[in-house]
Parts: structure tokens; sequence; C-alpha cells
């Protein structure tokens, strides 16, 4: 006589239960799958949408205006005699707006330039490193408010266009 724990009745049950619980599994699988499938569906046909023509969409700003200075002459801290810099520099504005503005201020503009580089020894501005520093020097120098009650300038960037020291 067999057992009941090898009864026949009783190990189909337990095949039953099993299959019917890989079957809760699998379904979860498939639908997770499925999930994961369209929401990258999704973000992928979100990024597409952003796009035109291949190329990324961007918000479409003015460019950016640039203003020529003249040239500045000045005499550099002595270091070992009398030395001298010329350069040309040209501010890379934000728009005509701010170009307009700072051509107004243009007198207190290049006052504060001629100080700052009359400020300096041609050993502080000889070398690459020198004139970084200095053109970000510069450029705060001239982002300054130019009275209590205007904003300051809206200058992105100072560029040499040409840099003697003699």
């Amino acid at each position: 006589m067999a057992s009941k724990a090898n009864a026949p009745g009783r190990e189909d049950r337990g095949a039953r239960v099993e299959k019917k619980s890989g079957g809760k599994k699998m379904t979860l699988i498939i639908a997770s799958a499925v999930l994961l499938l369209g929401a990258g569906g999704g973000g992928a046909a979100w990024y597409m949408s952003r796009t035109q023509d291949g190329a990324p969409f961007q918000t479409r700003h003015e460019p950016p205006v640039f203003v020529n200075l003249e040239t500045f002459t000045v005499n550099l801290q002595s270091e070992h005699g009398d030395q001298h810099l010329q350069t040309n520099l040209t501010l890379k504005m934000e728009d005509s707006s701010a170009a307009d503005l700072i051509k107004l201020h243009m007198p207190e503009v290049r006052n504060r330039v001629l100080l700052l580089l009359s400020s300096k020894a041609a050993s502080q501005i000889n070398g690459v490193e020198g004139k970084k520093k200095l053109a970000s020097e510069l450029l705060e120098e001239i982002k300054q408010p130019s009275s209590e009650r205007s904003p300051g300038h809206a200058v992105q960037s100072v560029l040499f266009t040409s840099f003697v020291i003699q």
C-alpha cells in the first residue's frame, strides 16, 4: 500500500501549485518587461522630439556682440628699467543693448582698464597663466556698475587681440 507522502494525488496537487506559482512569476516578468520597454520607448520618443534635423533642440539666442576698445599703452611697474605694455582688447557682450550701455560709459571703462594695467609688472603678465589672470581681473573691473543705481555691465569675457611688452 502507498503511504500518504507518496500518494499519487498528493504529488499532482503539489505540481499544480508549483505550475500556478511559476505562471504568476512568468506573468509578472513579462508585465515588468513590457513596462520597462514602454518607458524606454517613451523616453526615446521624448528625446527625439527635442531634436530638429539631427541637431539637438536649442533655444535661439542673439549672437554675442563684440566691442573693440582703442589701443592701450601703459608703463608697467618697474622691475628692470622702463617697460611698456601695448594691448588691444575686445569685449564680448551679451547683446547689442549691453554693448550700447558699455559704449555710453566708455571713459570710465577705459580709466579702470588703464589703472589695472599700469599696476602690473611685466613678470606678472608675461606667461599664459598671467594673461589669463589679467583677463579675469579686467573682466571683474569692467563689470562693476558705473553708479550705485545702475546694474553691472553685461560683459561675458575680455579678449586680447594684441599684446606687446617692450
